[in-house]
């Protein structure tokens, strides 16, 4: 027949526990209580109030996602170009040309465009590269990074260098240029 005892837990609750009777049960000290894994995660841990590094890997992930937003489109530029559009549309006379038309109506709002996605593109590449180079400026004795913030910046910093030159591109017309009026 098991007998029952009342162990108390963390939180100061009693809980209930069976015991057999032939069961031989050896107390250890505190100190034996750790084991070899516990002991190594204690070697390794930070001493207390040095930081952990989230700052750095939250903005590495927001320089990625900007930098995926400057490629495809975000919602600021979308508006920003549908008011260039109104707003070409109320200053082109109907009697413009087609050209002035087409530059009025369709080119600004492109331009409007390639400008907002040059500048989230612009933000992710100057937050990637700040991300890369804190520990540089850091506490002597902590300059590593978790591998998955240097990669996830270094995501960003591309997405960017890739958005800004898309940008620039597409704002002087070298890639994707407004149709020539016939």
């Amino acid at each position: 027949m098991a007998e029952k005892t009342e162990d108390e837990t963390v939180t100061g609750t009693a809980a209930a526990t069976a015991v057999e009777p032939d069961a031989q049960t050896a107390e250890r000290p505190e100190e034996d209580v750790a084991g070899p894994e516990d002991t190594a995660a204690e070697e390794h841990a930070e001493p207390a109030g040095a930081p952990s590094g989230t700052g750095q890997g939250a903005a590495a992930v927001v320089s990625a996602a900007l930098g995926l937003v400057s490629l495809t489109g975000g919602w600021p530029g979308t508006v920003a170009a549908a008011r260039e559009t109104l707003v070409g549309q109320l200053r082109t006379a109907a009697d413009a040309s087609v050209a002035t038309q087409i530059k009025e109506v369709y080119g600004d709002a492109w331009n409007t465009t390639a400008l907002w996605g040059g500048l989230f593109a612009l933000v992710a590449l100057i937050t990637g590269v700040v991300v890369l180079v804190r520990p540089a400026f850091g506490a002597p004795g902590r300059t590593a990074q978790a591998p998955w913030t240097r990669s996830v910046a270094w995501a960003g910093v591309t997405l960017g260098v890739i958005g800004l030159l898309l940008a620039v591109l597409t704002y002087t017309g070298v890639l994707l240029g407004l149709p020539a009026a016939a």
